[in-house]
This record gives structure tokens, sequence and C-alpha cells, in this order.
């Protein structure tokens, strides 16, 4: 497999490039729409055809390049179905394959930093993979304040659905802004200050008391996320 983790250094996004080495097809996982040229240039270095790009939810910190690789590659776009994005051409739903040469990734709809949340799995012989978005951060989780978010919701993704994966599952997040690029489920379990709770009514209580600022772009960025980006437009703009 190809792997290749990309970081937009402005809003602390990681955009995951994920291709079959031998069918040279591959994924896009959460690409920013400023670093497109970026995309394009690797794809073509790499002799790789994109077949899909897709989000883990609609994000309120950067615009999607969903509908700029669409249109430049041809590749399927693709979001969760509660996403309410009618964009895209396709939606995945908990449990469904998202295939790429010889590999897939499979859907986990994750609720709780948005409703419309997913994480994937990819899986090999010998490991597992998480691109956990923004529900499950290094040694964090994602905020549950906007965008029909719930703490409930996400206690329940944590604890019932992605800390059951293998302790060895490799955690590759959709954000990190101390410049830590991947962990593990086991790690998360002993060391992330979020995980230390002892049930449902703990997590809840912990996460309302945060009191976070709006994200900078989020009255530009979640009405463009949900139109796929709208090729062409950037933050600065």
């Amino acid at each position: 497999m190809i792997f290749r983790q990309l970081f937009h250094a402005e809003t602390g996004t990681y955009t995951y490039l994920l291709a079959c080495e031998k069918k040279r097809e591959a994924v896009l996982i959460d690409p920013v729409i400023d670093n497109i040229a970026h995309y394009l240039q690797l794809l073509k270095e790499l002799d790789l055809k994109l077949t899909v790009a897709l989000d883990t939810h609609v994000h309120a910190d950067h615009i999607t390049a969903l509908g700029a690789l669409r249109e430049q590659t041809g590749c399927i776009s693709m979001m969760g179905e509660p996403s309410r994005a009618g964009c895209v051409t396709k939606t995945f739903s908990d449990g469904d394959e998202i295939p790429f040469g010889d590999l897939h990734l499979t859907a986990m709809h994750t609720p709780g930093h948005t409703d419309d949340s997913y994480c994937f799995l990819l899986q090999s012989a010998h490991e597992k993979w998480l691109f956990s978005g923004d529900t499950l951060l290094i040694r964090g989780t994602g905020r549950t304040d906007f965008q029909n978010g719930n703490a409930a919701d996400q206690y329940r993704s944590l604890f019932n659905k992605i800390l059951t994966l293998p302790g060895n599952t490799r955690v590759y997040p959709g954000h990190d802004y101390k410049g830590w690029t991947v962990s593990s489920i086991e790690e998360e379990k002993s060391h992330n200050p979020r995980l230390q709770v002892s049930n449902q009514e703990d997590y809840v209580l912990l996460m309302s008391q945060l009191k976070l600022a709006s994200p900078k772009w989020m009255d530009v960025a979640v009405p463009a996320n949900l139109a796929c980006g709208k090729p062409g437009k950037t933050v600065d703009s």
C-alpha cells in the first residue's frame, strides 16, 4: 500500500492519501482546497489515479476539495449519509466498504463531534489503521458543541465502538496542533485525558466545561462544504 500523511498548517488538518500499489488506484481522506495543487502533483508523480475523495464529516475549520478534485480528476466524491450534502456523487453509511484497487476502507458512523461524523478503518493481514477524523484525536477528542454535536453520542461512539478495536490499531486523526502524527488505540486508552472518565455522565460534564471559541472559518466553511467546497473558493476569498 502507498500511504502519505499530508498537512495543512493554517488549520492543523491532516489529509491522507492511500493507494493500491498494484492497481494504482487512490483515495484522499479530508482534502483541503488550499492544497489541491499539491495533491494533483503527488498523484502525477506517484502515477496514481484518484478514484475516491471523501470527508469524515462536514468541516467547520477549512474548505473541502471534494468538488474541485471531482472536477479535475473525475473521481467519485463521498460524504456520510447524515451530512445532507446533496453535491456528492455518493454517500456512505455505517459498515459500508469503499474500495480502491484491491483495498477498501470500512465506514464507521461515530456521531458526537457532529451528527455526520465517520471514521474509516483499513485492515490488512497484520494490522489495522483507523482514520479517526475529529472523533478521536491524539490526547483529545473533537468538540461537541455545534453542528448537532452531542457529548453523549460521542461517548458511545468512543467507548462502544472505537475503543473496542484491538489496542495495536494505529490512529491517524483529522487534526493535530502539537505536531503529533500517529497514535494507537491502547496508547489513547492509557494516556488520553478525555478517556479517563468513569461513565457517560462524567464525559458529558467534561465536554460541557470546555467553553471553546467558534472555529475561525465556520460561517464560510460549513455552507461551502455542504456544496463540496465550491471549486476555486479558498478561505481567503
